[in-house]
């Protein structure tokens, strides 16, 4: 067991504890990257369970003696108890041999000073999560100096994600890729629609719009289909294409929801801010419900074309008030999970057109999307994908590929990963027709200089594209691993 006192971290193990401890240690010496992870909270955790599954040789480091103990007795990888800003505990971590030091505590602070020491002492990289506005502001100024390789704003991501979705209403889910001029968006199938019964070969005929469907789930099925698939009533599509091509698609399936106007968004925390400021921006009257009111006078003042209601979201009558049944939008981004889901199931009833809920448990998402609550957005997911791809691009660092961008999708079923040429290679310049790829892997997209390319047969990877692939496989770190 793992305790602190008087600052000193101290260590007691049973003899069977110290060989179990010893055999991590052993185990993960072969590994290829030494990465220290600094919280272990949700995005801390999460980071360590899918780093140690890809064989990273991973060390979390937090106070809370229970936290380790779980994540000991759930994870192959190594803890050590303390404070991530202390030196003594750095070092205990071993940080002087570490590819990356990544801190992801609440403390924006912490973060920031963990990764300004961990470099001091010998960390090649370091990842910092901020969440404040005010330092993520300045983040360009403070990077060089705390030598930061990386700052992740989780809020900032989801509340872009958010926007992509009220933007595109139909849409459940929307990921960019090539610098924001592709984009990948989960469309579900609707009973009587225009796609139901039809083959994906005539759906390219009948719009005449260059997309591209690069996955289908169906129930527990997910399949990356040719274009023979017919879709049915309830699958959930994957398109890839241009923000232009999208909204002609929409546009030309006629069953595209009204623009919204009317958002309303329960939670005035840091995702509520980034949301409001950018939907006022586009156009649209934003109110916000905020239990503090202390926190309701900052929105006021920083907030100035949005409403602030100071009140408590789940007051039903206070909903009615606020006008719910009027609203083309609701977003429901209280700081519990149990609280958005009522409050979206609530809204649902009431026929508000979009929905969108913060869900981070994982398994309470799966649940909610039962409800027929399909937006569903995760702050530790955005975290955990952004610093995701980053360490993907330094493991592969010395590739003739980097990974620019990563989502994992359908329930970490599917991943779609951005790669940049950097060099010439034994695919590059050769007709897609003629690699040969493995199956369940697919390349949907190529962006050269500001042009978006849908692929053909005819078509080839220079250097300096970015290269778009959607894969089931796992641990995919160059365009090599998913072709024969």
């Amino acid at each position: 067991m793992y305790f602190q006192y008087k600052g000193a971290i101290i260590a007691l193990f049973t003899a069977r504890e110290m060989c179990s401890r010893q055999e991590k240690w052993d185990n993960i010496e072969g590994k290829e990257m030494k990465i220290i992870i600094i919280g272990d909270g949700k995005v801390g955790y999460k980071l360590a369970r899918q780093l140690s599954t890809e064989k990273y040789d991973v060390v979390l480091i937090d106070s809370d003696e229970k936290k380790l103990r779980f994540a000991t007795d759930h994870l192959d990888i190594a803890c050590v108890a303390g404070n991530g800003a202390d030196a003594e505990v750095l070092k205990q971590a071993d940080i002087a041999h570490a590819d990356l030091a990544i801190a992801c505590t609440s403390e924006d602070e912490c973060n920031m000073l963990s990764c300004l020491i961990a470099r001091k002492l010998g960390a090649r990289h370091t990842i910092a999560r901020v969440r404040n506005p005010i330092y993520y502001r300045q983040i360009g100024l403070l990077k060089e100096d705390l030598h930061l390789s990386m700052a992740v704003n989780p809020e900032l991501i989801v509340a872009d994600e958010i926007s992509r979705l009220l933007i595109f209403p139909d849409a459940s889910q929307i990921e960019t890729f090539v610098k924001g001029r592709m984009e990948l968006l989960e469309l579900p199938v609707s009973a009587n629609g225009v796609l139901e019964g039809m083959r994906l070969s005539d759906m390219y005929r009948k719009f005449q719009i260059r997309l591209l469907v690069c996955a289908v789930e169906r129930g527990e099925d997910v399949r990356i289909p040719d274009g023979e698939y017919v879709l049915k009533a309830g699958d959930r599509l994957h398109i890839a294409a241009s923000h232009k091509d999208l909204e002609r698609f929409f546009k030309a399936n006629g069953k595209r929801r009204e623009k919204i106007k009317k958002v309303i968004i329960c939670g005035g925390g840091r995702v509520g801010y980034y949301l409001a400021a950018q939907l006022s921006t586009l156009g649209m009257q934003v109110k916000i419900i905020e239990e503090n009111a202390r926190r309701c006078e900052e929105l006021c003042e920083l907030l100035p074309k949005a409403t602030i209601i100071n009140g408590d979201a789940t007051d039903h009558d206070l909903l009615v008030e606020e006008g719910v049944e009027e609203a083309d939008a609701f977003v429901a981004l209280t700081g519990m999970d149990e609280e958005n889901i009522i409050l979206s199931l609530y809204a649902k009833s009431q026929n508000v057109d979009k929905i969108v809920a913060k869900v981070n448990e994982d398994r309470r998402a799966r649940m909610v999307e039962e409800f027929g609550i399909d937006s569903i957005v995760s702050v530790k997911t955005a975290t955990a994908d952004a610093i995701m791809s980053y360490v993907r691009a330094r493991k592969n660092s010395q590739a003739s590929a980097n990974i620019e961008t990563m989502y994992q999708l359908v329930d970490d079923k599917v991943e779609a990963l951005e790669f940049i040429i950097k060099s010439a290679t034994e695919y590059t310049g050769i007709p897609l027709k003629d690699l040969a790829l493995k199956p369940n892997n697919l390349i949907v997209c190529i962006g050269r200089k500001r042009q978006i390319i849908l692929p053909s047969g005819e078509d080839c990877i220079e250097v300096g594209d970015s290269v778009v692939v959607i894969t089931m496989e796992k641990h995919i770190e160059d365009i090599r691993d998913i072709m024969i």
